[in-house]
């Protein structure tokens, strides 16, 4: 194993005042956990000193203060730009500890001073009813990374070094987390990493040996099978280990020294020199006991060192009197009169080793993306519009068109750098080839003369793990950058759980004043359940829209553009927003155009509308039936649908309702773009039927709508588990959401019209019986499906 390091240049006087600021962070986090009162120990603790219900995460905390303590002496003595990503679990009380010891967190919380009385609020807000979690959140300063759920700091850590060249984003990686697969694939981000444009990650994978109650594997392996395991995914890996604070402490300064080092020396080879190798860049693997400098033992158990310091070592302080006397002697073993002077300010020597200004690692402007925000330049639409002469005139692939627009949005950013399309190896596949004029697919590993459109520089970033996507997306958008996710719809879902945490720190950020607006997460859902007739049933759900509209109504927006105007509307829309995750449905084949651009962005600001050109009413009246559709699969069948209406019952009147934004079919008192209910009622009517054809699970819908007064006259087709390798539009037969079943849907819900189009009901069954029997005979759709076109 290569670990050595550049030898350690700490003095006596450097070691004694790291180890003050370590000692200072460690009776910070104690004192979170377990205090209400009395933070200097000014007397004998009470059991009033106690908070009633002890919660919180010890076991980790002494780790990420030594992480912290040395980051601050490498970023202050080398005037480095830093920012810090805390992957394990509930470690925010060393975070917190070491935002208010550096001044931080009192420049943004003003209430919580470097006083004893702000240092009192410190511990008594922790984990306390109106008061802040126990994981690195939004609200703590200088976090991009909510530690609740793990798996994916390392992700976020390279998608906050993207296009920042001048930053060092180390990543503290727990080895519970390092257990996740999404953590064990980002150790493949290095092979994207350019180290002429980006910045530079510093993994320190520590190893404290424990979960919350069972060992971790990495802490188990053989350290050669480790080195192995690292250095197979592209790392060098340098290691601080030990017990001894003061040979923990030179040891970790070594690393960090070397670590740094090496990493300046990789970026000025490929910056100044040309240097094209991909470089084996460092790592630290920090291998400390779990709950280090804490009770050794407890009622007789081991706890150091075990997985017992996981999270309150000492559980009945207020009525075990033992207990109270253990936590007052753990707590007066950090010297805490050497500390904090007589009114709880940190002394000289434990803020030596702390930079000053935004150099602090809490008032990084990198962990306040909106900072550095700056607004994308999107073309004017115009310039990439599709002519519509008249509705269904002539088709486009609406993702194609759209790659167009996205070209130019590339190519404005070319030199700022601020803009990325990332996505699971489908960005040709999802038509939006185009980028690849104005920049190349991200790529440092080995390239072949196959290969197509690969390049160092790209910022376009493909990679099989939905998970790297997305985490590389939240990490450059966190730290005031734009991107677009682009993926096949069925396999949204594999991000379900990470954009649930993402929905919930804008939501929480959004009510913290002190963070500004970031650029909106996008995602493009496209090759979509509808046109997945090729692949087959596993590629066919539509149910990742589901999944968002249960979240925050003042995060989350879905749009469903039925033609590439829309597309190019709600695009611009969504490319523009803040602090929104914006959800696009749009199909990649050819699809009719329907609206001009000027009636798309009409159409897509009301969210929802009536196309007149489309049915048959006069206005005279109200029509006997609407037709609702969401979705361009939907919105074709449809017109369809309201097309033989129109030649076979000529005198119904019938009304074309097409709905964009879904949210709209919510009351605006449940959603911020929901209609209140005389906008609805005038859209939809109280009283008539209402058949609406969407794109995803019919049951939304309802879920949606109900509510509404219209709502038992609304029958939703949509999507309900009925797929395989078919044609596409045995899709829409399979799940009765064709326009003959639309047809029959009228004709049964208009009273009095099923006597009276008895027969037309019946040629519209037989028409779907003789589709089963051709498909299997032809292996295409019916020549009157495949060369339907809009006739109204």
């Amino acid at each position: 194993m290569s670990d050595t390091h550049t030898p350690s240049t700490l003095s006596d006087q450097d070691l004694a005042a790291l180890d003050a600021h370590w000692r200072a962070a460690n009776y910070l986090a104690v004192g979170q956990i377990y205090l209400m009162a009395n933070p200097l120990l000014t007397r004998p603790l009470t059991p009033e000193d106690i908070k009633p219900r002890l919660l919180g995460h010890w076991g980790t905390s002494p780790g990420l203060n030594l992480v912290h303590t040395h980051l601050n002496r490498v970023v202050k003595d080398r005037g480095i730009e830093a920012l810090c990503v805390w992957g394990p679990g509930h470690g925010g009380p060393a975070v917190l500890a070491n935002a208010w010891l550096e001044g931080s967190y009192s420049e943004t919380y003003p209430d919580v001073p470097r006083t004893t009385e702000g240092m009192g609020r410190l511990f008594e807000q922790f984990s306390f009813p109106g008061g802040v979690p126990s994981h690195v959140a939004p609200e703590t300063p200088g976090s991009i990374h909510e530690g609740g759920e793990l798996g994916y700091a390392l992700t976020h850590a390279y998608g906050a070094a993207f296009d920042h060249p001048g930053l060092l984003v180390t990543c503290v990686i727990g080895d519970g987390e390092a257990e996740t697969g999404p953590l064990a694939a980002s150790w493949h981000s290095d092979k994207f990493l350019d180290p002429v444009h980006d910045g530079a990650v510093l993994p320190v994978l520590h190893l404290n040996g424990y979960k919350i109650a069972n060992p971790t594997v990495l802490a188990r392996l053989p350290e050669g099978e480790l080195d192995q395991l690292l250095r197979g995914y592209g790392h060098d890996p340098l290691y601080v280990t030990g017990d001894d604070p003061a040979t923990v402490h030179r040891a970790m300064a070594a690393a960090m020294d070397t670590a740094v080092e090496r990493i300046t020396a990789y970026q000025r080879a490929a910056r100044e020199d040309g240097v094209t190798e991909r470089p084996r860049w460092p790592m630290i693997v920090l291998r400390t006991p779990k709950g280090w400098t804490g009770p050794k033992e407890v009622d007789g158990l081991p706890v150091e060192g075990t997985w017992r310091s996981h999270q309150v070592p000492l559980s009945g302080v207020r009525d075990n009197p033992e207990h109270l006397r253990q936590l007052e002697a753990w707590l007066r073993s950090y010297r805490p009169e050497e500390l904090f002077d007589a009114d709880g300010r940190p002394t000289e020597q434990v803020l030596a080793c702390v930079p000053e200004g935004t150099a602090r690692l809490g008032s990084t402007p990198y962990a306040n993306g909106g900072l550095l925000l700056r607004d994308l330049p999107v073309p004017p639409l115009e310039d990439h519009a599709v002519r519509v002469d008249r509705p269904g005139s002539a088709s486009h692939s609406p993702t194609q068109v759209l790659g167009g627009l996205l070209e130019d949005v590339m190519a404005a950013t070319a030199e700022r750098r601020d803009f990325r399309v990332v996505g699971p190896d489908e960005t040709a596949s999802n038509r939006l080839q185009a980028l690849y004029r104005a920049t190349g697919k991200a790529w440092q590993a080995q390239t072949l003369p196959t290969d197509e459109h690969l390049a160092r520089d790209g910022r376009v970033m493909e990679v099989l793990s939905e998970h790297l996507c997305q985490g590389w997306l939240e990490g450059y958008l966190l730290t005031g950058r734009h991107g677009l996710f682009s993926s096949y719809e069925a396999f949204a879902h594999i991000v379900d759980s990470m954009v649930n945490q993402h929905i919930k720190w804008l939501r929480t950020s959004r009510r913290l004043p002190w963070r500004l607006p970031i650029a909106s997460l996008n995602y493009l859902l496209t090759s979509h359940v509808w046109r997945q007739d090729h692949n087959g049933f596993s590629h066919q759900d539509p149910g990742f829209v589901d999944h968002i509209l249960n979240k925050s109504p003042e995060v989350v927006r879905v749009y469903l553009p039925p033609d590439a105007n829309t597309l190019l509307s709600v695009a611009d829309h969504a490319l523009r927003s803040r602090d929104y995750v914006n959800v696009i449905v749009a199909g990649k084949q050819p699809t009719f155009d329907w609206l001009t651009l000027e009636e798309a962005r009409a159409h897509c600001a009301r969210g929802a509308g009536a196309w007149e050109w489309a049915g048959t009413e006069d206005g005279s009246r109200e029509p006997d039936v609407v037709l609702g559709c969401a979705g361009d699969v939907p919105t074709q069948e449809v017109l369809a649908a309201a097309d033989l209406l129109r030649r076979h019952l000529p005198e119904l009147a019938v009304r074309v309702v097409n709905v964009v934004d879904i949210a709209r079919m919510l009351p605006h008192e449940e959603h911020p773009h929901g209609m209140p209910d005389s906008e609805y009622d005038a859209l939809f009517t109280r009283d008539k039927p209402v058949i609406f054809a969407y794109h995803g699970y019919p049951w939304l819908i309802h879920r949606l709508a109900y509510r509404r007064a219209g709502h038992a006259n609304l029958h939703v087709r949509g999507y309900k588990e009925e797929g395989t390798t078919t044609t596409p539009f045995d899709m829409v037969v399979r799940n009765d959401l064709d326009r003959y079943r639309l047809v029959m849907d009228v004709i049964d819900r208009v009273p009095g019209l099923g006597v009276r189009a008895v027969a037309l009901r019946q040629a519209m069954a037989d028409v779907r019986t003789r589709h089963h029997a051709w498909i299997r005979e032809h292996g295409v759709d019916l020549p009157e499906v495949e060369e339907w076109g809009w006739s109204g």
